[in-house]
């Protein structure tokens, strides 16, 4: 008798698991670009629901009101220490009208996109530390949250998932995140790098779940050829 009714139990355990396993895939739906321009606060749910790369910015400078800038990015094989790629923002001009002036004249996503070369085994390593530093206006900073997203056209390759934290007012900040890249076959590879700039990434910033900056970029790997 008991023996029939320990039999029984994982079987209703096994469906028990298996509806919730339904609930969450059906909860979790794709979503488009233009329901996303349509709402007036994008959350990171929202963008780990997109299945490709955006065509427009989901939301405008003006959402960056904590004065998050960007100020070095440096790439290293985590392997070999090797620096793969290291830039620094020059420091603003000391006449400020003119300073003003290139600002008012520039394009308002000047800054939000960027295209890397690199060469062809850059696409074999496995891992890569990403140190960003970054300047903080005069509002603090809670729940500081990165969400990065990559494609080759419109296939997934990866999404990483970051939180910065709190940073305080007027506070400059370093952090490296460790991206583990996926596995991809000799023929991934070498579609890869005969088709440069059709690996494109969005990166998506949140401040308490609220989207305050999106940045682009496309990657070609023919660097060298």
């Amino acid at each position: 008798m008991s023996s029939e009714t320990k039999a029984a139990n994982p079987g209703k355990k096994k469906e028990g698991f298996l509806k919730r396993q339904a609930k969450q895939a059906k909860a979790v739906e794709a979503v488009t670009e233009e329901e996303l321009l349509q709402k007036d606060m994008v959350t990171p749910d929202d963008v780990l629901r997109l299945t490709k790369t955006t065509e427009k910015y989901l939301c405008p400078p003006e959402a960056n009101i904590y004065g998050i800038d960007f100020t070095r990015f440096r790439l290293r094989d985590m392997e070999t220490q090797t620096i793969l790629f290291e830039v620094a923002k020059p420091p603003p001009s000391t006449d400020g009208e003119e300073y003003e002036q290139e600002i008012d004249d520039a394009d308002p996503n000047a800054g939000r996109f960027v295209r890397y070369q690199f060469t062809p085994q850059f696409l074999k390593l496995k891992t890569v530390g990403a140190t960003v530093e970054f300047v903080v206006g005069d509002k603090e900073v809670n729940k500081f949250r990165m969400v990065e997203k990559h494609y080759f056209r419109d296939r997934l390759l990866k999404c990483f998932d970051f939180e910065f934290g709190f940073c305080i007012p007027h506070s400059r900040n370093t952090v490296e995140h460790i991206y583990e890249f996926p596995t991809l076959s000799p023929e991934e590879i070498q579609d890869m790098i005969d088709h440069p700039y059709e690996t494109r990434s969005d990166s998506f910033y949140f401040v308490e779940d609220k989207l305050i900056m999106h940045n682009k970029a496309d990657y070609a790997y023919n660097g060298g050829s």
